[in-house]
Order: C-alpha cells, then sequence, then structure tokens
C-alpha cells in the first residue's frame, strides 16, 4: 500500500470499528481452532493492531511480517512482537515453523499471487497448523477504496474454497461477514462515492456512529454464533487446516 494508507491505519486501526470488529473475528477463530502447538505468524501484519490484540491472550509466541519493511518496524514497536520485512509469495522462514497462521486482507493485493501465497502459508505451517483468512467479498463491490489500498481482487465462498482445497487445506469453514452492513456499503462505495475521489475507507469516525457501526458488527457475530449464516457480506472468513 501507499505510504499514507499505512500512516491511517496505524493511526485509526486501535480504536475504528472496522478493525476492532476484524480482530476480534480472527482471534475467535483461533481461539475455536488454534492450529499446532508453535509460534503464530501474522502474514501481512501492516503496523500491528492485530498482533497487539493477540498479544497475551493465546498464549503462544508472535511473529509479524510485512511487505513494507517500515510498517513491519511499526508494527513490532506497538506489539512487542518480532517482526520483519518480506514477502507472502515468498516467505522467509523454514517449512513448518509456525502452528498457526493469519492473514488478513492479503490475498487480495496485486502484489500478492494467491496460489503461491497459499503454497508458502501451506510449507511453513506445521502439520494440524491453522490458517485463518479474511479477504474482501465479490467482485462486483470493487471501488476506489480496493485502489486506494491496491487490492486487485475480491472473492466469493466458492472462489475461496476452491482455492484452499487446490493448496492441499482440509477441514475448510467459510462464512461470509458484515453481512447487516452489506447494504451501506454499497450505498456508499457504488453510490455516494465517485471514482475520482481516491480515498480508502480507513478513517477516523465520530465516536457515536463508529460505536454504532461495531454494535451491529457485534450483533452479527452474536448471531452468528447462535447458528444464524450469511449468504452475502463484505468479508469472507476462512478457517482451514494444513494436514
Amino acid at each position: 500500500m501507499e505510504a499514507a494508507e499505512y500512516d491511517l491505519m496505524d493511526a485509526v486501526e486501535q480504536r475504528m470499528w472496522w478493525y476492532r470488529a476484524l480482530h476480534l473475528r480472527a482471534l475467535h477463530a483461533l481461539q475455536r481452532r488454534p492450529g499446532a502447538p508453535g509460534a503464530l505468524l501474522d502474514a501481512g501484519c501492516g503496523t500491528g493492531g492485530l498482533l497487539r490484540r493477540l498479544g497475551g491472550t493465546l498464549g503462544r509466541a508472535l511473529v509479524g511480517l510485512d511487505y513494507n519493511p517500515e510498517a513491519a518496524r511499526r508494527a513490532g514497536a506497538k506489539s512487542g512482537a518480532l517482526t520483519a520485512g518480506g514477502d507472502a509469495n515468498r516467505l522467509p522462514f523454514a517449512d513448518a515453523s509456525f502452528g498457526a497462521l493469519v492473514s488478513l486482507d492479503v490475498l487480495c493485493h496485486r502484489a500478492v499471487e494467491p496460489g503461491l501465497a497459499l503454497a508458502e502459508f501451506h510449507r511453513v505451517l506445521k502439520p494440524g497448523g491453522a490458517l485463518v483468512l479474511n479477504l474482501p467479498a465479490f467482485a462486483w463491490l470493487h471501488s476506489v477504496h480496493d485502489i486506494r489500498v491496491h487490492n486487485a481482487r475480491r472473492f466469493t465462498a466458492d472462489q475461496a474454497r476452491a482455492l484452499l482445497a487446490e493448496a492441499g487445506f482440509t477441514a475448510i469453514e467459510i462464512r461470509y461477514w458484515n453481512a447487516l452492513l452489506l447494504p451501506l456499503m454499497i450505498l456508499q462505495r457504488k453510490v455516494l462515492k465517485s471514482d475520482g475521489e481516491a480515498k480508502s475507507d480507513v478513517a477516523p469516525f465520530p465516536p457515536w456512529l463508529d460505536a454504532m457501526l461495531y454494535a451491529v458488527t457485534a450483533l452479527e457475530g452474536f448471531l452468528g454464533h447462535i447458528g444464524l449464516r450469511y449468504p452475502a457480506g463484505g468479508s469472507v472468513l476462512v478457517v482451514a487446516t494444513r494436514p
């Protein structure tokens, strides 16, 4: 991403509703399916918000990697985790180095080749290791936000499942989320914004609006916990196992 987008991420990811909801879902997925013993890798850690959120909650060593070395440095300073610059297509780690791997909104980036990255995720995970991915959903939702953060692709649940199966992962669990806010997302991205407004959706929100949006994601999470499944959403959450 551009340096300005990393600056925005660094400034808001601890309090912005979107990041808080996303990180909570990743945490819950890892608690349900912790994978194999050993360290956890955040592949595409950005400026470290997830690593900070996970710190002290999982009882395992945390490692972060980001394509931008400065972002990786910020992530380490923010979280206390070991971090490094590197390429998701060619991870600088030995085979079977990690018991779990999380990668949020990374396979969508134009610099990442999903097949290569998933092969690398498979390689560095131990047998029984858990993989948690978040992916932006539906190509028709592509907007100026995607342009700004260099997203080249968005996924359906079926596409994600096929990619994971082809890469050799099993026990694949896929759910759409950010479903209740999807109509608002469509309105904001496809109706109200023009292509000339080259701004991402990452920004500080008024506290009342941020709280309201987060509350909607919390309600959605509760409904999902008691068994409701959504046919569509703004994102796809994937959990799988490296056999």
